[in-house]
């Protein structure tokens, strides 16, 4: 198959997945191991976790396609840390300039960080072969990433990412169920 069409098509899958763990966690009854991967408030970090799930989800098709490359690992690495540097830094840019949140915007970001992120793993994928030491090293990498992932999900930060805008709580401790909220809007 085509680069181009895969790339595309991890485009749709991974926006589609992200979309849904945004609402998920809700969805689930707030079920805590399904927070791990799934939106559990409004924060910056909690978009970032929405876009890096599903991402890792599709690495098990594209591992299989592309693992043997020499190229893959690395390209996943990168591919990771261009969605948890592209949300934010272009999150809290227009915000500077706006002062608030803005819902199409926001969504613009998530979308266009994921096609950033996705463009960028498959450029790398066809380059020219690294050094094994790329390979070695990524690999490292991306445990570490996934250790930091599980370990920011679970333990935030008091930092102004993890910092839930509507409750200003952090973590599990900021969710407010999206679901039980809209009743009761309808209700009055």
């Amino acid at each position: 198959m085509d680069n181009t069409l895969i790339m595309w098509l991890s485009i749709i899958a991974i926006s589609a997945t992200g979309t849904l763990a945004h609402f998920l966690y809700d969805l689930t009854g707030e079920q805590r191991p399904i927070g791990l991967f799934a939106a559990v408030n409004e924060s910056v970090w909690e978009h970032i976790k929405i876009a890096i799930t599903p991402s890792l989800l599709w690495a098990l098709y594209d591992g299989y396609y592309y693992g043997e490359n020499a190229n893959y690992f690395c390209a996943k690495l990168v591919s990771l840390l261009v969605l948890v540097i592209f949300i934010p830094v272009a999150f809290y840019i227009y915000r500077k300039f706006t002062k608030k949140s803005i819902l199409p915007l926001d969504i613009t970001i998530f979308f266009a960080a994921i096609i950033l992120s996705q463009a960028t793993f498959y450029a790398i994928i066809s380059l020219n072969p690294m050094w094994h030491i790329f390979t070695y090293l990524s690999c490292i990498g991306l445990f570490v990433f996934f250790g930091c992932y599980m370990t920011l999900t679970l333990a935030p930060l008091k930092a102004p990412i993890f910092k839930d805008p509507i409750t200003g709580k952090y973590g599990f401790r900021a969710h407010r169920n999206f679901f039980k909220n809209l009743k009761k809007k309808h209700k009055k």
